[in-house]
């Protein structure tokens, strides 16, 4: 039971710091919208989770995990432009601007699975006495 319990906050927590680094190189992309020769860069989500958590086939794009500092390194790719520009920068912020709150709103589905998780071990380790 215990084990099942770790398996799954563990399953969390790495899809939880996947997201942060996901968020991170998006404002980084976006952050960068007008410089000159910029190559906007994301990663493919569901292969790094694959790969971090070790659950299924993780080979393709993005299949590549590093732990470097502390924090997950994916294999990043570059966006593909939808359009040329003249500059060379390939950040797209119609493309940005939705990944960024779609990535936002899986972070905070993320956090509120931790939190479901965490609440019902509680109530689980609660005496019937203290309810």
């Amino acid at each position: 039971m215990i084990a099942r319990l770790t398996e799954s906050l563990d399953f969390h927590s790495q899809a939880l710091m996947l997201r942060a680094e996901r968020q991170r190189l998006i404002a980084s992309n976006i952050a960068n919208a007008d410089t000159p020769g910029y190559q906007a860069r994301d990663f493919d989500f569901a292969a790094a989770l694959r790969a971090a958590t070790g659950n299924g086939n993780a080979k393709g794009i993005g299949a590549d995990i590093m732990h470097t500092g502390g924090r997950l390194s994916p294999t990043l790719r570059y966006a593909v432009p939808s359009q040329t520009n003249l500059d060379s920068n390939t950040v797209d912020m119609d493309r940005e601007r939705g990944a960024f709150a779609d990535n936002a709103v899986k972070y905070e589905s993320t956090l509120r699975f931790i939190n479901g998780s965490v609440r019902t071990m509680l109530d689980a380790m609660k005496s019937h006495h203290q309810a």
